[in-house]
């Protein structure tokens, strides 16, 4: 299995078009050593040809640009990706779709129930595609029952619910319902490896701990160092818990968690434009790589 991260940054990438904090200045400014970063997707493929995309950033365009494969030039409108999954309805995880609204066919879009409420209601983005190419809903369902997708032979997927926030426009939000965030095994019969990816996660539950377990490779919310992050950066007073995502410097948070699992390669991504981590001299980013973590970056290559 191939996987290549197109974007690893959480919503506004990095640095922030509008961000003043002191990593998108520095960065900016060239005052920092780090690598900047567009929104978070990742695309995998079993033959390096048929390729799936998990979410689509507003920064699709460029991302598919910089992945050839992503443009076989086979005929006069083509595309490497044969289908697109969505863990969840936010806005940097499905505004990228009105982008691809010039595809010849409808997509095939593989997304939960509680997803495509969201995206035909309060973010009607499915609504609006229908004046255009459409798309094909196929349903995930919230049984961790697995699936396959046509063209990608040898991949098995299974959608695991997660906990996390529904979308502001959502009929969920703060109130949460199985499928509101989803992440994903996607495992190799070939290989026998599997990957399993949450680019949203504000608990880790029992379940979703067997998961990592026993996953060869973990991508994982990698949004902020401390809950109060934001709030100490002057740009928000909510918490990191309140917009479901988990930190990592906590007691119980991601990075004690999964450093201590053996088997699997262990990796950040939704990284926010505020986190310290980002900082590659930084004791934070320090204290990272030495508890066996490391950080996605656009342009990422990962094989299992």
């Amino acid at each position: 299995m191939k996987v290549h991260i197109l974007g690893s940054g959480a919503g506004g990438g990095f640095p922030q078009w509008n961000c003043n904090c002191r990593n998108c200045r520095r960065i900016r400014s060239g005052d920092m050593r780090g690598k900047a970063r567009s929104q978070s997707s990742i695309t995998l493929s079993s033959n390096g040809e048929d390729w799936v995309l998990f979410n689509a950033s507003p920064d699709i365009r460029a991302q598919l640009a910089s992945f050839p494969p992503m443009q076989p030039g086979r005929e006069i409108r083509d595309t490497g990706i044969s289908a697109i999954i969505l863990s969840d309805a936010q806005i940097d995880h499905t505004t990228g779709l009105i982008m691809l609204r010039e595809h010849i066919k409808p997509w095939d879009v593989y997304c939960s129930a509680a997803v495509l409420q969201d995206l035909t209601s309060g973010y009607p983005l499915f609504n609006v595609l229908e004046h255009f190419r459409g798309v094909n809903w196929h349903e995930i369902t919230t049984d961790q029952a697995s699936f396959t997708i046509p063209k990608l032979d040898g991949l098995i997927f299974t959608g695991v619910p997660i906990k996390s926030e529904a979308p502001p426009y959502s009929p969920h939000r703060h109130n949460t319902v199985p499928g509101d965030n989803m992440g994903f095994k996607i495992e190799d019969t070939n290989t026998g490896k599997n990957l399993f990816y949450a680019p949203g996660l504000g608990e880790i539950e029992p379940h979703v701990y067997e998961y990592f377990e026993n996953a060869d490779c973990i991508l994982v919310d990698g949004t902020v160092w401390t809950n109060d992050e934001m709030s100490n950066e002057g740009i928000s007073n909510k918490l990191a818990s309140e917009m479901g995502h988990l930190d990592q410097s906590s007691e119980h948070g991601i990075m004690n968690t999964i450093s201590p699992l053996s088997k699997p390669r262990k990796i950040l991504i939704h990284i926010n434009n505020t986190n310290p981590i980002l900082d590659e001299e930084s004791p934070q980013h320090a204290e990272l790589i030495n508890a066996g973590i490391e950080l996605a970056f656009d342009g990422m290559d990962i094989e299992l």
